[in-house]
């Protein structure tokens, strides 16, 4: 899961720049590991700044001078099978053909053949373990067949032909051609995100923005936005002033199955993806926990309800007015702490949960608690939890996940862990309440969620995570291949990781 970002200003006179790092601050929860922004000068040449960290670190006042032009695109950097080095932080460059710059949120299942195919049929150089660096090239490699001496929306539109042909998974893109347009396209399935924006301005002129999430379109006052379809792709040109953007379905909808995780955990509260509002499947996920929770247990052993910041607060908050029971924050979370489960190893999450979170010995000392979180990955963070609530004094301790038991890898974008490292993988819930020291675990069923999430439009899911069952199908190599290279970036015997980007200089260095 990554943050992505592109813009297109309609006076070719403004700098996109300042726009496109607000923007990344709305998306720095989908990646706090690296940032970067490419822009496109008057001459068609690009500029860039990216590096390891956050936005506010990456992008200081004297490097975001350096960034020149009207368009751009963004992104927020999360890690998955990959390592972290500063090398692979994006977007991505290639020089030929044209100059293309790519931004990239998901995962690509079948990057062994990718690298393959590109290695031998086309002859492109991989310099990263990135499968967005594969994506970029396999496009290029596309564009390339024309062997034009200009591009133009037609080409572009029959190298996503062959994007959509040969690449696998989930995914959601940014890309811009040199002196010419910004693109987004998103994935057959519609699993990973990607919405459209259009602002008119005073002058009259339009400005078009692709993001990741609504909550960035309507912070610029994007106010008439919607959703990149399944297998849709749009061509946003330089001179949009006064050449309107093209939409065109390129390959047909495989079918509608956004990532229910986005809802349960990833997405913003206040965004709506695919026409569904974060924050209203939320307030649902707390009812119908309710409604199972009272099926499992006696309520009047509940003294009070707790939530585990900040993502389960909504679902907490409706869980308990649903119960009756009072809600309380017991645990002070300290911002300055990232997500736990991506830490490298377990010693360091244990020490970084605690860091993390800071119980209140009031809110526990002597009284019967539930506490819900959105979900129970590998289990470290809930088990230290469970242990702070009895250490405060709690004399029981219930723990409800506002999710189903997370049983199987995630493989398109959201880096949880390996199959065996989750504390679901092949254990019943018995063995996960003796696993994370609870008096009793209460799981969100999936036919619940799925229930909150819903419309009309959108009835199915991804929902492999839970099931094991993807939407591209069986990925038994894939998860093999995802196991070799996480042991592979643990190990002495692997590459030596570039410090600096080979494609495109990298101003945050100076």
């Amino acid at each position: 899961m990554c943050g992505i970002l592109g813009v297109v200003l309609g006076n070719q006179s403004n700098s996109v720049a300042p726009e496109l790092y607000d923007g990344s601050l709305f998306l720095q929860h989908r990646g706090q590991d690296a940032a970067g922004i490419a822009t496109c000068g008057p001459g068609g040449r690009f500029y860039q700044c990216k590096g390891n960290g956050m936005v506010r670190d990456v992008f200081t006042s004297q490097r975001m001078a350096g960034l020149i032009g009207s368009m751009g695109v963004a992104h927020l950097r999360y890690p998955t099978a990959g390592s972290s080095a500063n090398s692979e932080a994006q977007p991505f460059y290639v020089n030929s053909p044209y100059g293309i710059c790519m931004s990239h949120n998901g995962n690509l299942v079948n990057t062994v053949s990718l690298r393959r195919h590109l290695d031998e049929d086309v002859h492109r150089h991989i310099n990263t373990d990135s499968d967005s660096e594969l994506l970029l090239n396999i496009f290029a490699a596309e564009l390339d067949r024309y062997n034009k001496y200009r591009v133009n929306n037609e080409d572009i539109f029959h190298a996503l032909e062959g994007v959509y042909r040969l690449c696998r998974g989930g995914y959601a893109c940014v890309g811009m051609l040199a002196g010419y347009s910004v693109i987004g396209f998103r994935d057959p399935d519609g699993i990973r995100p990607l919405l459209f924006g259009e602002r008119v301005n005073e002058d009259g002129t339009k400005d078009y923005m692709l993001a990741s999430e609504s909550v960035v379109l309507k912070a610029h006052r994007f106010n008439k936005f919607r959703d990149i379809l399944p297998g849709e792709a749009v061509i946003i040109p330089k001179a949009c002033s006064t050449n309107p953007p093209e939409f065109r379905q390129v390959v047909p909808m495989n079918s509608y199955r956004p990532d229910l995780f986005e809802y349960v955990y990833f997405a913003r509260a206040d965004s709506v993806l695919d026409g569904i509002s974060v924050y209203h499947t939320r307030l649902q996920m707390g009812t119908k926990l309710a409604d199972n929770i009272k099926k499992q247990i006696d309520i009047d052993d509940i003294d009070v309800v707790v939530s585990v910041p900040d993502t389960a607060r909504t679902c907490a908050l409706q869980c308990a007015n649903q119960l009756n029971k009072p809600y309380r924050e017991g645990f002070v979370k300290n911002r300055y702490v990232g997500r736990t489960f991506i830490m490298p190893n377990q010693q360091e999450r244990v020490s970084s949960v605690r860091r993390k979170l800071n119980p209140m010995e009031s809110e526990f000392k002597g009284k019967r608690v539930l506490i819900v979180d959105d979900s129970i990955v590998r289990g470290t963070t809930s088990k230290e939890i469970i242990n702070m609530a009895k250490e405060s004094g709690a004399i029981k301790v219930y723990f409800a996940s506002a999710a189903p038991a997370i049983r199987y890898n995630h493989i398109y974008g959201i880096d949880l862990a390996d199959t065996k490292q989750l504390v679901g993988y092949n254990r019943t819930v018995e063995e996960i309440e003796e696993e994370l020291g609870c008096d009793k675990v209460l799981y969100q069923s999936l036919e619940d969620l799925i229930d909150c999430c819903k419309t009309e439009k959108i009835k199915n899911f991804e929902v492999g995570v839970f099931t094991g069952c993807y939407v591209t199908g069986v990925e038994d190599g894939y998860l093999l291949e995802l196991e070799r290279v996480r042991a592979l970036n643990s190990s002495k015997m692997n590459d030596v990781k570039a410090e600096v980007d080979i494609g495109l200089y990298n101003s945050a260095d100076y």
